[in-house]
């Protein structure tokens, strides 16, 4: 027996996986594992920055003016838990802490600009 979707083509957004036909979110699901690596205001900027290459916590916050360093601390954290981020102490009067992305972590760089690219599109009406 052949697989349903074959000779069907492929409808952008919906993957061609059985595993995709939930009806509730699941924690395995790709699309909610993205969202959670991604939550939380301020995380796409982060990432932004280390797009564009390594970086200690000083050189984030001064990207990162309006940022506190409560919430940096929390969004590096959690992009290290997630396998987003590499966290690599280095010795030296002060000891510098250096954050770069995993390959995992650049692989979001598509996914951040097709979310721009989406966004840019949408934008809401000015409020009335």
């Amino acid at each position: 027996m052949t697989h349903q979707t074959v000779g069907h083509p492929a409808r952008p957004g919906l993957p061609d996986d059985p595993h995709a036909d939930v009806n509730a979110p699941t924690s395995s699901c790709p699309v909610e594992i993205t969202l959670t690596a991604l939550r939380g205001r301020w995380t796409t900027l982060v990432i932004r920055e280390l797009l564009r290459g390594d970086r200690t916590f000083t050189e984030l916050r001064a990207a990162l003016p309006a940022l506190s360093d409560k919430v940096l601390s929390d969004r590096l954290a959690h992009l290290t838990r997630a396998g987003v981020l590499d966290r690599h102490r280095r010795s030296g009067w002060p000891p510098r802490t250096h954050y770069s992305l995993t390959p995992d972590g650049h692989r979001l760089g598509p996914v951040l600009q097709a979310l721009w690219d989406w966004g840019a599109g949408h934008r809401p009406p000015p409020p009335a």
